[in-house]
């Protein structure tokens, strides 16, 4: 190292090691686990502690990382280095600003969703609002929801402790709601008395408005403050909402007080969130963020053939694989399919086969064949990352080209039927092997960085109209 006062070495060595690992590691990966970290260098550079934002990230930067990042350090310091992880000290909540009665109130009124009618009297009703029938049990399991389901029924087994709160993210229809009513479901089969409440972030909304406008706010705290264990779905729902953020930060912070939990649903990881306050921002992301992805194949098949049977009808495997193959966004849309193939057979009397699906499918199977090709993807991919289209035939490998161009393969493999060999072809005639490493490398990066999961949902969402 340099010579220097030991501020600027101790500052030195840190900034070379992370200037290293971002030359060495995807970006995405860097941006999401070492950029956050701070570091903290010992006078004699013999030890340095990160300082990492909550147990689930120490856990995966001690298992994942540590040992690269102390292999850099003691090269660059030409001397052993060893590497200590610690949680950086939660920050105290900052006082509220004083708002006087008038101004909070139609502040309140401001936040209020429409409504046609006059509410009736008194907030909303007191029961925990869960639905018997959506459990572990009937949760389909697999690769795109296994981490979430694994921290779901950690969470359901030991209220208060690890994970809290538990910020579950993804798109629509992908099984959200149905895993948070499955940790409810799950804590009162084993504590019947477990004070448990699921509501919508609109339903919170207007309890906050209705405790304003009829003075009940002490029953509002009393509701909300004294839960067990609060299940609430679409928190981005809270978006520009100021007075109703405060609210829930002050239910959030007195729920963590009390070892209560909290699991939050949204359609974007918590930094992703638009128009929510920072303070809020940084306690969704302070437990565990998991994210529900779009089901593989295999978990589709799986899911067709159960609702299938729960309608009672046999789905044949040969149609599930048909139906699996063409409707790939989420769960929601397999059972619109589904439906569509069962009226279709009891109405014509015909058994269930794969012409039949596809006489039941015709609309959605055109429309998704005219919407979405390589090329499309190619310049979806092309526009979403500012490059040329022509980058994505070329033999160009800059990490700015090459990533987009594994991106857009791997898409293309999860959108379009085209086989390996013919996605290589329209990549400029590339090897098969290419394209099965691009669809390995950001599907496994896909299910660790909540960045890259991110862009893949918009363009996903662009491309299928």
């Amino acid at each position: 190292m340099s010579q220097g006062s030991p501020e600027t070495i101790h500052h030195d060595l840190w900034q070379a090691c992370v200037e290293r690992l971002a030359q060495d590691m995807p970006e995405q990966q860097f941006n999401t686990w070492i950029r956050p970290l701070a570091a903290r260098v010992s006078d004699d550079l013999s030890r340095v502690t990160l300082m990492v934002g909550n147990r689930f990230k120490m856990d995966w930067i001690r298992t994942q990382y540590a040992a690269r990042i102390a292999a850099v350090l003691s090269e660059l310091a030409e001397s052993e280095v060893s590497i200590e992880l610690a949680l950086t000290p939660r920050e105290a909540p900052p006082r509220a600003a004083s708002v006087s009665g008038n101004s909070v109130r139609d502040q309140v009124l401001a936040e209020a969703p429409e409504v046609s009618a006059p509410a009736p009297a008194g907030l909303a009703d007191a029961k925990n609002r869960l639905n018997p029938a959506l459990t572990f049990a009937t949760l389909v399991e697999g690769s795109a929801n296994r981490m979430a389901r694994a921290a779901a029924m950690h969470v359901a087994g030991s209220l208060g402790q690890l994970y809290n709160p538990l910020f579950i993210y993804g798109g629509v229809g992908l099984g959200k709601t149905h895993l948070v009513h499955a940790i409810g479901n799950q804590l009162l089969a084993d504590k019947p008395n477990a004070r448990i409440l699921y509501i919508h972030a609109e339903q919170f909304v207007t309890d906050v408005v209705k405790s304003y406008q009829r003075k009940t706010f002490d029953e509002f705290k009393e509701r909300y403050h004294s839960l067990d264990l609060l299940l609430i779905d679409d928190v981005q729902f809270f978006a520009n909402k100021d007075r109703t953020q405060e609210e829930f930060f002050n239910a959030f912070e007195a729920l963590l007080a009390k070892k209560s939990h909290i699991v939050m649903t949204s359609d974007t990881y918590p930094k992703g969130l638009a128009d929510i306050h920072e303070r809020l921002v940084s306690r969704f992301d302070s437990g565990l963020t998991v994210a529900m992805e779009p089901p593989e194949l295999e978990m589709r098949v799986a899911i067709l053939i159960n609702k299938a049977e729960v309608e009672g009808a046999t789905m044949p495997e040969d149609v599930a694989f048909f139906v699996a193959k063409n409707v790939r966004s989420n769960v929601r849309e397999l059972e619109g399919a589904l439906r569509k193939i069962l009226a279709y057979s009891r109405f014509n009397h015909k058994d269930i086969s794969i012409q039949l699906a596809r006489d039941a499918l015709k609309d959605l199977l055109s429309i998704q064949n005219r919407q979405i090709s390589v090329e499309n993807i190619q310049k979806t991919v092309a526009d979403f990352y500012k490059i040329k289209v022509a980058d994505m035939y070329s033999k160009k490998r800059p990490a700015s080209i090459a990533r987009p161009r594994q991106i857009a393969m791997y898409l293309a493999k999860e959108l379009t039927q085209k086989s390996l060999p013919e996605i290589g072809e329209l990549f400029g005639g590339r090897d098969h092997t290419t394209v099965l490493h691009a669809v390995r490398k950001i599907g496994a990066e896909r299910a660790q960085l909540a960045e890259l999961n991110q862009q893949l949902h918009v363009l996903e969402q662009t491309l299928k109209g």
